[in-house]
């Protein structure tokens, strides 16, 4: 009888050819360096040709590597998705985890997962608020199932779904700033102080470019790590700030912002990897919430 490798010694494959460093691979294995080792030497073993090349500073796979890698990568796929579908026959929960990017503070979708689930009882959707590289670095490493962000350019391949899914719209939110009219120009915004996302955020680049290229530059107050702290500090001190619209109502806030001129809009994605075996249920996600989102801006 032919010898066959395991589906541990394969997935470690296929952890090994993304990170391509031993201790590294080990640790996302949950084994130890040796453990790990001894398994890739089996697995080249059983396979009978050398599947990784290890030169003075790199690791790079063979072409026989490269090959059995989109095998083994197809085996584990389809067997992880057999047994999703094996799982959801017997009744059983599954479980989905969506990344939200942090600045944008997603609350609106968080207020219809309780809908979701009434309609959907065999999954279970996880929420994580994160900022732009963490949500693609935990997509990259199959940690996340889907991401909802607005700019997802560095992920734009064949390997990701990418789903337009609404309009983000950008207002200026000033509670303590009288002004006359509902709409507020950059050069007017130019002239109160200005609270800032962090700076290594998306989001801060994101609003620093929009005024770069009109020529105008903000005088930055303070910088805060989410769209809360800084809301509650627009609502204590004279300044402004640039907010999603639909966060703010979704908060509660129907005041006390303005419209920017010229308009501020952020096109919002849904993104997920081609091959995730959950694929139906990523799908019954999106369909959701597309769905929702077309309704509200019927509405």
């Amino acid at each position: 009888m032919i010898e066959l490798p395991s589906i541990q010694q394969l997935e470690n494959f296929i952890i090994y050819s993304k990170v391509k460093d031993i201790a590294t691979a080990a640790r996302e294995a949950n084994v130890t360096r040796s453990a790990f080792s001894f398994q890739m030497k089996k697995l080249e073993e059983i396979v009978g040709t050398q599947l990784v090349v290890h030169g003075e500073n790199t690791i790079e796979l063979t072409k026989e590597g490269q090959i059995f890698l989109a095998k083994a990568e197809k085996i584990v796929s389809e067997l992880k998705q057999s047994l999703g579908e094996m799982k959801k026959l017997a009744g059983e929960e599954v479980s989905l985890s969506v990344g939200a990017l942090m600045s944008l503070g997603d609350v609106f979708i968080n207020q219809h997962l309780t809908y979701f689930k009434k309609y959907n009882t065999n999954i279970k959707i996880n929420v994580y608020n994160l900022e732009a590289k963490e949500l693609i670095n935990q997509l990259e490493a199959d940690k996340l199932d889907i991401v909802s962000s607005f700019s997802l350019k560095d992920l734009q391949d064949d390997e990701y779904e990418n789903i337009f899914f609404c309009d983000e719209e950008m207002v200026y939110y000033a509670p303590n700033i009288e002004h006359l009219g509902n709409i507020i120009n950059v050069e007017e915004i130019a002239q109160y102080p200005m609270v800032q996302y962090s700076p290594y955020y998306l989001m801060n680049s994101t609003i620093k470019n929009y005024f770069s290229k009109l020529g105008c530059h903000p005088q930055v107050e303070a910088w805060f790590a989410t769209p809360y702290a800084i809301m509650h500090y627009c609502q204590q001190n004279q300044v402004g700030a640039v907010l999603p619209k639909r966060l703010l109502n979704a908060m509660g806030f129907f005041d006390g912002y303005y419209d920017i001129e010229p308009d501020f809009t952020l096109k919002c994605h849904l993104l997920y990897k081609k091959t995730n075996p959950k694929y139906k249920y990523i799908k019954i996600f999106i369909d959701y919430i597309n769905t929702l989102y077309n309704k509200n801006n019927n509405n």
